[in-house]
């Protein structure tokens, strides 16, 4: 048995110990649930509302759970008709203003580009866009019906998916995701602090994350959340690439046809090792912007130093020859959630697998 596919256990039940809790996915399900059962009941926005869906790391099933202190937190975009040429960035945002004051007085804040929701227990990000042209709209509809509140793990689940929506919807959302509509068109987004109208495609990533995590056997999600995890815990004084640059990167370097986390985790690091300290430039999903444009390139020379490091601990872990030192790497590289195996009485190798690769050294990553 190779140490990959002995690890998975661990690497399990790691995974558990940094997924949101059913009391928080409760709090984020209300919280969403109750904003946009607000937003299509008030009258004052009943003309501008085209449809709202979810978007971010809780729909693409790669959030992790929230420090300790903290709130975990879900985007719902909120598709509107609202015309860029009649409205500023601003305006178009102080349009939410009246709705926010009576449903949510005291716990919103205004925000770049949103409007932040905090709730205790969860938080919202309502993210005004514009439909750019008729076509969008109905699409957008279209796909909300169906789409509007399923992460990715739900779709991965034939199971579950079938348990909740029947199997009619599951063939839908095989032609809906196989279709060329169901990229669309990018919605454009208000940004007030630039004051501009950009371009935005979530749609894309969600349907992007779909294909990889198949091409990856389902562990795709996983490995991001691990990566999350690592940068997060292990290096809690540096803040960038965070969020969705850091998840665009993973999945860029994230090779196809991984047979496990582990797997992906190693090649994963030692991709992103490979390309230099210099900061690359990442075109969006469906877009030509770079995700990475308002990180530093000092910031990422200093995540670049760090992922090297993980990537050589990483690789010791994945080829340790006993499950109590690979998990004792595993654990040095994310933290006391990853398990430790018990320490074994007479040190058993396990089997050597073909094609191990060399020892690893920084000048590798030079």
């Amino acid at each position: 048995m190779s140490n990959t596919l002995h690890m998975k256990t661990y690497f399990d039940d790691f995974l558990k110990n940094i997924r949101l809790s059913e009391e928080q996915k409760k709090a984020l399900v209300d919280a969403h649930t109750e904003l946009r059962d607000n937003l299509n009941a008030d009258a004052s926005l009943s003309n501008l509302l085209v449809s709202t869906f979810l978007q971010g790391s809780y729909r693409r099933s790669t959030i992790i759970k929230p420090a300790a202190g903290q709130s975990s937190d879900v985007d719902v975009v909120v598709v509107t008709n609202i015309s860029e040429e009649e409205y500023t960035p601003a305006e178009a945002l102080d349009l939410f203003l009246g709705f926010l004051k009576e449903h949510y007085p005291d716990q919103y804040e205004r925000q770049g580009r949103s409007w932040g929701i905090h709730l205790g227990k969860a938080d919202i990000d309502l993210v005004p866009t514009s439909a750019p042209s008729e076509a969008l709209s109905e699409s957008a509809a279209i796909r909300n019906a169906v789409f509007s509140s399923l992460d990715i793990e739900t779709l991965s689940n034939p199971d579950a998916l079938s348990k909740a929506y029947g199997s009619r919807t599951i063939s839908t959302l095989d032609a809906l995701i196989e279709s060329d509509d169901w990229r669309g068109e990018p919605l454009r987004i208000p940004d007030r602090e630039a004051n501009v109208w950009e371009s935005t495609d979530p749609l894309s990533q969600i349907s992007w994350t779909i294909e990889k995590n198949a091409k990856c056997s389902g562990h795709y999600i996983n490995v991001v959340k691990a990566i999350k995890w690592w940068w997060r815990t292990q290096h809690p004084d540096k803040k960038y690439p965070k969020g969705y640059p850091l998840e665009h990167l993973i999945g860029d370097c994230c090779p196809d046809g991984i047979e496990s986390v582990a797997e992906g985790v190693v090649t994963t690091f030692e991709a992103i090792a490979k390309m230099g300290p210099s900061k690359p430039v990442l075109p969006d999903r469906g877009l030509s912007n770079d995700v990475m444009a308002r990180i530093s390139q000092a910031d990422y020379a200093v995540f670049h130093r760090c992922i090297v490091d993980a990537a050589m601990l990483a690789r010791e872990a994945f080829d340790a020859e006993d499950a109590y030192t690979a998990s004792k790497k595993w654990q040095d590289l994310f933290g006391n959630e990853f398990p430790l195996a018990p320490k074994p009485e007479a040190k058993v190798a396990f089997t050597a697998r073909a094609g191990a690769v060399t020892t690893l050294s920084e000048a590798n990553f030079a």
